[in-house]
Formats: structure tokens, sequence, C-alpha cells
């Protein structure tokens, strides 16, 4: 399955899901999105699953079950829009587990579920070399192996999307 999440505020799906995208789920901001609580509730109460209900409880499983990840988000100070960025830290506690472990000499929580996937991230916006600078460190803090991309607009990442 292919996870497409975005801050796009026009979105016409058929633009950028192709004919080809047979297993696609897309999130969206529906305005209704809280922000991550650090309540532990995922890994204790509820494993896997977020304890707030809005609607973006299910993001661990839905992150579990893709093969492909791919985020478009507007850069704002070489960083995830604030969607992306509350998106990002409902789905990383319920698809990790609770306790620590050195991986390749870091610190990090090992994960819940063993698939693999793909990370490709497309920024747009007026962005400067700083801010791309900044993009990649926090992008590549997530997860080492991802492919970003910087453009102007997004009616440019519909051209390589």
């Amino acid at each position: 399955m292919k996870l497409l999440i975005h801050d796009l505020e026009i979105f016409n799906e058929n633009i950028l899901i192709n004919k080809y995208d047979d297993d696609i789920t897309v999130i969206s901001d529906n305005g209704k999105i809280n922000p991550c609580m650090c309540c532990f509730g995922c890994w204790i109460k509820t494993p896997g699953q977020c304890v707030i209900k809005d609607g973006y409880e299910n993001l661990g499983a839905l992150l579990s079950k893709c093969d492909q990840m791919v985020i478009i988000s507007k850069c704002f100070y070489g960083s995830y829009s604030p969607f992306i960025k509350n998106v990002i830290d409902r789905i990383v506690c319920p698809y990790q587990l609770p306790y620590l472990k050195t991986i390749n000499g870091k610190t990090r929580h090992p994960k819940r579920y063993n698939n693999k996937y793909t990370f490709t991230v497309y920024f747009y916006g007026n962005i400067t070399e700083t801010e791309k600078e900044t993009a990649q460190h926090v992008v590549k803090a997530y997860r080492e192996n991802v492919n970003i991309y910087f453009f102007d607009t997004f009616e440019e990442i519909k051209e390589v999307y």
C-alpha cells in the first residue's frame, strides 16, 4: 500500500494518484487533528493505536501496512507544515515500541512492526538554501534512507511525482 500524506489546500486526487496506484491511502487535513499529548497511551493503554479519537488514531497501523510513504509539505522554516508535523508526531509513537535500543550506533525506539517501506518527501514553497539544509537534517532524523526533493510550486511536483 502507498501512504500519501499532504497539506495541499486544493487537492485533486486524480493529479497525484495515477492509474497504477490501486492501493493508496491519502491522509489530508480535515481540520480536526489534535497534537500528540505525549501521554504514552499508544505504548501502554492501547498499544499501536493513539488514544486521541479524532479520526487520526490509526496512523501507526496504516504505516505498518505500507510499502511506500510519500509526504508533500510546504516548507516552514526548514521543516514540515504544522499539519504534516502533527501527523508525523501521531504516526511515530504508535509505530514504535516504548523501550530504547542502539541501532546502527544510534539510540532509537525499535519498530513495532516488521514492514519495510520507502520514504519520499516533497517540499514546496519559496525555500532558501539554509531551509533546505535544515529540512534535510529534520527529515533524516526521522529516517535515514529517504529521498528529499525541493520545489518552488506544487505544479512542479506534479511533473515528477
